[in-house]
């Protein structure tokens, strides 16, 4: 088990599911647990990212994390 794996996948937002809806903005495997319950009243998305070692994304990225 790589170092800190179960504590990124127990965390109080938890790891989500493999990321195939924003897959093309990604190289490599990213999971994506949304945060917010959909509403037609609430115009927000609020969701946490988990990345695989390795993974990038087309927007930042996380140097060390």
């Amino acid at each position: 088990m790589a170092k800190n794996e179960e504590a990124v996948k127990n965390d109080m937002f938890g790891f989500g599911d493999k990321n195939v809806d924003y897959a093309r903005y990604f190289i490599d495997t990213s999971y994506l647990n949304g945060l917010v319950v959909s509403d037609d009243n609430v115009d927000i998305n609020v969701a946490n990212v988990n990345f695989e070692p390795g993974c990038r994304n087309d927007w930042h990225i996380h140097h060390n994390g």
